[in-house]
This record gives structure tokens, C-alpha cells and sequence, in this order.
């Protein structure tokens, strides 16, 4: 049976929009908790041209089933015309932990 719940990776511009869009994602009950890592610095391709920008790393921790309302709200509210966002299974975790989070975003 697979894993109800999700690891959601995302970058942002350093600063302001990486918190709003972490706040926004937890008051709209779309992730439990969202971690704003910051000093990361993103190489990649652009329009067939090499980039590279200074941004945050935002890991939100979510079920499955909000996963398809995550994804259109940071599609709404994303600053970048391409926002990664990247959900990785969770296997594991700690009971009291995982019993939280599926309340949070119930």
C-alpha cells in the first residue's frame, strides 16, 4: 500500500515571497509545515541559456490528497512562470508526527 504522505520540494526568491508563499500554504491547510531554507543557489537552463540565481529551498510536508491543490495553489501564487514543485513519498516516519500532519491538512 503506498504512503499517504508527501515531501513537496520548491524554490523561491530569497526574502519576502518564500515566506508568504510558506505562510500561505500552511493557513490554506495545503501542507502541516513548510521549512524555508535559505543560501541556496540554483544553477540550470533557461530558455536555452545557462542560469544562475540565489534562492530558498521551501520543503512542505503534505498528504497525497492535498497534493493536487498544492500544486494549483503555488501555480497561482508562484512568482516564477515555472515553479518547481517536486513531491517525493514518504516511506517512514515518526507515528505522532505523521498522525499530526494528516490533522493539519485535514
Amino acid at each position: 500500500m503506498a504512503s499517504p504522505y508527501r515531501v513537496v520540494l520548491m524554490t523561491a526568491p530569497r526574502g519576502r515571497k518564500a515566506e508568504l508563499l510558506a505562510k500561505g500554504l500552511v493557513t490554506e491547510r495545503l501542507a502541516a509545515c513548510v521549512n524555508v531554507v535559505p543560501g541556496v543557489v540554483s544553477h540550470y537552463r533557461w530558455k536555452g541559456r545557462p542560469c544562475r540565481d540565489a534562492e530558498c529551498l521551501l520543503v512542505a510536508k503534505t498528504t497525497a490528497a492535498k497534493l493536487p491543490a498544492l500544486e494549483r495553489w503555488v501555480a497561482a501564487n508562484h512568482p516564477y512562470s515555472v515553479p518547481e514543485v517536486i513531491a517525493l513519498t514518504v516511506d517512514r516516519g515518526a507515528k505522532p508526527y505523521l498522525r499530526w500532519l494528516a490533522g493539519e491538512v485535514a
